[in-house]
């Protein structure tokens, strides 16, 4: 399943900046059971606006990994919450269907 939500930084607040706290809490919640990445873009024509997509074995993978959300990442999440406005878009599961270019392996 993919957990995506759309972060919007505030005026003068850069996003190498959110992407630096992104990697680290990113890698502490990599190491939860189920956990299969995280990705995040920035929007064309606006990079004050970054699409964040983490990826999950299940949702009840990643609901855990919530409940369970050790200190050192809450403390990440909340550092970030004076610059950032962070809106959910959803939450996905996998595709049923996929259409890949010829050649294109995953």
């Amino acid at each position: 399943m993919h957990y995506i939500f759309e972060v919007h930084l505030k005026e003068g607040y850069r996003p190498e900046q959110y992407a630096a706290a992104w990697v680290r809490a990113s890698r502490l919640i990599q190491q939860s059971a189920g956990a299969q990445g995280t990705r995040l873009h920035r929007k064309i024509g606006d990079p004050s606006v970054l699409l964040a997509i983490a990826t999950w074995e299940s949702k009840a993978a990643r609901d855990a990994m919530e409940e369970a959300q050790a200190q050192r990442i809450a403390d990440i999440i909340e550092s970030q919450s004076d610059f950032v406005a962070v809106h959910l878009v959803g939450e996905f599961e996998a595709p049923e269907w996929e259409v890949l270019p010829p050649g294109y392996e995953e």
